[in-house]
């Protein structure tokens, strides 16, 4: 391959340069630098850098003598097999000898026993995995039924951990149960309950969260439907929700276009769908995700 010179500023960009020119990598060529820049005074270089390149040769393979075929290697196969014949004291069988005939189905014979046995045992293993899922299945369906305790055992625990919260805030407060069904709701009522429901309910919500814990999932209990109420709060919420939707769902008949409410909790939603439901000319609907769900109330 002919060498290519090339100069340039620097030595990499005159080597960029060659590879360019050969259309080669780094690693498929060498180089050769003829002369390169020189320093001068305040750091400036003096002269350009020149270097010559060429496509890296590569070795050349060696030959290989080929074998020659023909009558030649056929009859150095059959002296040494004759060679090995002689000193065996045995003769080379024909192809349509006893011997030859009697080695074939023997090999027949031994695949022929073994197909059976594993075509036996594949039937087996999905009949024995849908055995195994049937079972898991019932048992998951009688702890299912079977509750581990009841809802006033669940509800006495409730009311228990919201009264020693209460006394832990410094409240003076008394808690009351109902239960309807498996609906269960801890009312607490009392003086400076503030701080357990917090701006907007975001502390109640949190403490219902808790309450939950300790009661349903500390006993194991999935049936049940737990509330938790301090101070009359949810009530008079309720009772202002629903003026609030009342108020936007005027607005939004006048105007005819759809209004989105600030994000909501599930239970403030549905107190606001509720309230939607008994007026006429309007519907609602939620739209995004939790923590920013929201209720949007159109023209119906």
């Amino acid at each position: 391959m002919e060498w290519v010179e090339t100069t340039a500023k620097t030595l990499d960009e005159a080597k960029n340069l060659a590879l360019d020119r050969l259309g080669v990598a780094a690693d498929e060529a060498e180089f050769e630098v003829l002369e390169e820049p020189r320093s001068g005074l305040f750091g400036r270089t003096r002269g350009e850098a020149r270097v010559r390149a060429r496509v890296m040769p590569t070795a050349v393979r060696p030959k290989q003598e080929r074998r020659q075929r023909g009558s030649k290697s056929k009859g150095n196969g059959d002296g040494a097999v004759q060679a090995g014949d002689r000193q065996s004291g045995s003769r080379p069988s024909k192809p349509g000898s006893g011997e030859s005939r009697s080695s074939k189905p023997a090999r027949r014979t031994e695949s022929d026993t073994q197909a059976p046995e594993r075509s036996d045992t594949r039937p087996n293993r999905p009949q024995r995995s849908k055995q195994q899922k049937e079972s898991k299945r019932m048992d998951a369906q009688d702890e299912q039924h079977e509750s581990p305790v009841s809802p006033q055992e669940v509800g006495e625990a409730a009311v228990a951990f919201m009264g020693g919260l209460a006394a832990a805030f410094g409240s003076e407060a008394s808690t009351e149960l109902d239960i309807d069904g498996t609906n269960l709701e801890v009312r607490v009522t009392g003086t400076e309950l503030g701080l357990l429901v917090g701006p907007g309910g975001r502390t109640l919500t949190a403490v219902q969260d808790l309450a939950r814990v300790a009661s349903q999932r500390r006993l194991g209990d999935h049936d049940t439907r737990l509330r938790i109420d301090v101070g009359g709060y949810r009530e008079k919420r309720r009772e202002a929700l629903e003026r609030f939707a009342a108020a936007v769902a005027a607005q939004v008949i006048e105007s005819g276009s759809a209004k989105a409410l600030e994000p909501m909790s599930s239970a403030d939603r549905k107190t606001v769908h509720d309230a939607i439901v008994g007026i006429d000319g309007v519907s609602s609907h939620s739209e995004g995700d939790d923590p920013t769900r929201r209720v949007v109330i159109t023209p119906a």
